[in-house]
């Protein structure tokens, strides 16, 4: 059963601040932890805010053992009503920056209107002062992050952050779901088209090309994986990098494997090869916005390849 905030004693209200410096405290070092290699102006901030945390902590036990002894109890938010329910972004392998600063923000203001409130209740003066300067302290931290983020714009430090986040991205997300879209969008176009035109029938190029599509994934999500840890690289968690690849070589297959849903094989046909033009140009865009490759020279090099294992599948179909 949660505790209602209202009707805490003094005691509960100390002990329940000292776990919430501690937890938000732990929270931080998480962030400065995650950011210290690719971020470490960002991790500086954080490692500095759990340093005050700390402090608020050492503050709060020793206003406790004055008035109530050695014996805290353990007081969390999840037993007190009213507390925002946190999601634990912080156990996440990829956790973008700006979640984690807006994050970081809805923690400051939490602590603040807690401290404000419980300031309000409590009948001792110490007990009460103590907590004011505290509200205002978190305050301060809202406004020690704004100053410290206005810093790194100014240096140009926030500018270079936001280049090593992306080249990141690029690393760890572009990169793999790049591979395998061209992948699947262009290898299955072989037996996908060879199976139509051997056929003529709507439903076996489709199952031909959902087999070919998964068949893919699966392949190009190992490979992926097992290319290497990341760890030298710089590219990340195998296992994330594997699903990417494999979700899109799947997803480039079936995109014109859909199309053959359509009994009619004909229109079936100019609706898959219709898919597959939006295919290819999607392709050289990603490669032209993320990669920087020239734009007429990535749909050269893409339709090329595209338009010659399209050739490739209708011939051996139609032999």
């Amino acid at each position: 059963m949660r505790l209602d905030f209202k009707k805490l004693t003094d005691a509960e209200t100390l002990s329940l601040a000292i776990s919430l410096e501690e937890e938000d405290g732990r929270i931080y070092g998480e962030f400065a932890r995650k950011l210290e290699t690719d971020y470490p102006a960002t991790a500086a901030i954080f490692q500095r805010m759990q340093e005050e945390e700390a402090t608020h902590r050492h503050r709060l036990i020793e206003r406790f053992r004055e008035r109530f002894g050695e014996q805290i109890p353990l007081v969390r938010r999840q037993d007190v009503k009213g507390f925002l329910t946190r999601k634990p972004i912080w156990l996440r392998s990829v956790l973008p920056m700006e979640k984690i600063r807006h994050e970081a923000e809805v923690m400051e203001v939490e602590s603040k209107q807690f401290y404000e409130r419980a300031a309000a209740r409590t009948q001792d003066a110490s007990t009460r002062e103590l907590l004011n300067e505290l509200a205002e302290e978190e305050a301060g931290h809202i406004n020690l992050a704004e100053n410290l983020e206005r810093k790194l714009s100014d240096s140009g430090m926030r500018k270079e952050e936001d280049h090593t986040q992306r080249r990141i991205f690029v690393l760890q997300i572009v990169q793999p779901g790049l591979a395998g879209l061209m992948d699947g969008s262009v290898s299955t176009l072989a037996p996908v088209f060879a199976a139509a035109f051997a056929t003529k029938d709507s439903w076996d190029a489709f199952v031909v090309g959902l087999a070919a599509s998964i068949g893919a994934g699966i392949s190009m999500g190992f490979a992926e994986a097992l290319s290497d840890d990341g760890s030298l690289s710089g590219r990340g968690r195998p296992y994330i990098r594997g699903a990417v690849c494999g979700l899109m070589t799947t997803l480039g297959g079936i995109g014109h494997t859909i199309p053959f849903l359509i009994p009619n094989f004909y229109t079936a046909m100019l609706v898959a090869m219709g898919v597959v033009i939006v295919e290819l140009i999607a392709i050289a865009w990603i490669r032209h916005r993320y990669m920087e490759t020239p734009l007429l020279p990535a749909m050269v090099q893409v339709v090329l390849g595209g338009i010659l294992v399209f050739a490739a599948g209708v011939l051996i179909g139609s032999a």
